[in-house]
């Protein structure tokens, strides 16, 4: 039985490995500094997930970066990330010795994010330098720039009088760039053709996962990048920004500083908005992960400190955010004011009509899926340990579910929503995500008094003929897989790092870090696959499926 076959009899409708750009591997010769998912090796990668059972990859925001923030949920909406233009693809608009001779001197290991934008930015001016002499990329450049033609001319802009002001952020420029100056037309075309080259990549990564029959999920951060803070600026409500409120798993909030959308502009413009961000994803992508869907439906917004700002819709009498109340859709006697205002249960009842209200921009990206041929229940909701009443009756209202990260379970709280008995078809289980602990570094963290409680419950749950073999970290993280696989969800996610046994974790939130978002696969990435696995470092995905089937004979 192959480990596609237990899938099916397990009722897993969709495996998606989760990784991020950086992340893909690269051979020797066409490594630029981080990964990329065109490179020879993320195509090989490609095949071998695809040997191994996965229906799809969950990758995450591909916008483009600034130079010192690699953050993708900091990067653009609409523009494309130049990194993920490969080497091969600059050879053939910038020339072979060019492109070689921004290689790394020495290959592989950590994301080098500054290296790699130094090296697209210097292909980009040698690929631009051809542009007069090569009819065949002005074609291609001069069709792209009408099909996309309004983002284009609003991303170009902020490009320009980027340039003009030394690369400031909008934030610090003095002057803008004059409108029919030649540089500015220059620097507009050049940033053109950027984008060009990495959509053109992007569509023939697609191509390669549709001929493997891997879906690709594309993720809608729910943040924005200083080009999109500028451009959007008029659509979004002065004096707050959005932010996590305070959770379990993170009891101080998290200051995002995002813009949050104007709830008079949400029957217009906002409204307008989403459905061409949404638009554009669903061309490009198969399905989409959404980033925080608080912030569609309920956002949580603060002016100074994270921990005592309140829920957007949520807040009609608050006498601390006075302002808040002319958008309350939620009624003063709908709270509960026994609990914090951040708490799933501060708002205790709703009518449809208000559901129908909280909704407005929830159900716009819905119909948007639709009118591409998405189903909604494709989709995956980043919903983490909180989920507050409205945001549950909106996601209700279109069947669709959260995600439950087995790694948090509390095992002493039966109801606990990260437990994997309480999962529900239509939601998502992992081990972990691009936020957490890789599962064999979490393991060897745990004193012995959490794995004991784990192996306990793993006997239970999985019904383990023989329960000391979980004494092995490796046995340990395959049967939770496994009781990602036995649980009632019919959509499973792996984060590269848990399938590859790494210890390292990709990123630590609300920590600046020159660590984060740098790990990434190495170019001989099966073999390091195979030796872990056998060494009994990694989890097994094979043992994790038949241990599955067994628990449910």
């Amino acid at each position: 039985m192959t480990i596609a076959d237990g899938l099916a009899q397990l009722g897993i409708k969709r495996l998606l490995l989760a990784i991020h750009d950086p992340s893909f591997p690269a051979d020797p010769d066409e490594d630029l500094g981080r990964g990329s998912p065109t490179t020879r090796a993320a195509f090989r990668l490609l095949a071998m997930v695809r040997a191994m059972g996965f229906t799809g990859l969950q990758l995450g925001p591909q916008g483009q970066t600034a130079r010192d923030n690699p953050s993708p949920y900091d990067g653009t909406i609409f523009s494309r990330h130049l990194g993920n233009v490969s080497a091969a693809a600059w050879a053939e608009v910038a020339g072979e010795s060019v492109v070689a001779a921004h290689l790394l001197r020495a290959p592989g290991g950590p994301a080098r994010h500054g290296h790699a934008h130094d090296a697209a930015q210097a292909l980009l001016d040698a690929a631009h330098a051809t542009l007069p002499t090569d009819r065949g990329l002005a074609a291609r450049l001069a069709s792209f720039s009408t099909t996309h033609a309004t983002w284009l001319a609003r991303d170009g802009a902020y490009e320009a009088n980027a340039h003009h002001n030394g690369g400031a952020g909008f934030r610090g420029w003095t002057e803008p760039a004059a409108p029919d100056d030649d540089l500015r037309r220059r620097v507009v075309e050049r940033f053109a053709l950027g984008q060009l080259l990495a959509h053109e990549e992007l569509a023939r990564f697609r191509r390669e996962a549709q001929r493997l029959g891997l879906a690709l999920y594309g993720d809608l951060q729910v943040g924005y990048s200083d080009r999109d803070a500028w451009a959007f600026q008029d659509l979004f409500l002065a004096g707050y920004a959005m932010g996590a409120p305070p959770s379990r798993t993170n009891p101080d909030g998290q200051p995002w500083g995002y813009p949050v959308l104007d709830p008079d502009q949400l029957d217009g413009a906002a409204r307008a908005f989403v459905v061409a961000r949404a638009a554009k994803a669903f061309a490009e992508y198969d399905s989409l992960r959404i980033d925080h869907p608080h912030g569609l439906v309920c956002p949580w917004v603060y002016t100074d400190d994270v921990r005592t700002g309140a829920r957007l819709f949520d807040s009609p009498d608050l006498p601390d955010h006075p302002r808040l109340a002319r958008f309350a859709i939620a009624r003063p006697d709908q709270l509960d004011r026994t609990l914090p205002r951040y708490a799933d249960g501060w708002v205790k009842e709703l009518s449809p009509a208000q559901i129908e209200r909280y909704a407005r921009v929830f159900d716009a990206l819905i119909g948007t899926a639709r009118a591409h041929g998405r189903r909604p229940e494709d989709l995956s909701c980043e919903v983490l340990s909180t989920m507050p009443r409205p945001l549950a009756d909106v996601l209700a209202r279109h069947g669709l579910g959260r995600w439950r990260v087995l790694q948090k379970a509390n095992l002493d709280d039966p109801r606990d929503v990260y437990r994997s008995e309480n999962a529900e078809p239509h939601d998502w289980i992992m081990l972990g995500n691009h936020d957490t602990a890789p599962i064999m570094g979490l393991i060897a963290s745990w004193p012995a008094g959490t794995r004991e409680a784990w192996a306990r419950h793993l006997a239970a749950r999985l019904r383990l003929p023989r329960p000391e073999r979980l004494a092995s970290p490796a046995y340990l993280a395959s049967c939770m897989l496994a009781e990602c696989f036995a649980s009632r969800a019919e959509n499973v996610s792996i984060f590269f790092a848990d399938l590859f046994g790494y210890t390292e974790r990709f990123n630590v939130p609300g920590v600046i870090s020159a660590d984060n978002w740098t790990l990434r696969l190495p170019h001989d990435f099966s073999v390091l696959h195979a030796e872990r696995v056998h060494a009994g470092l990694a989890p097994d995905l094979a043992l994790a499926v038949q241990l599955a089937l067994s628990a449910q004979q």
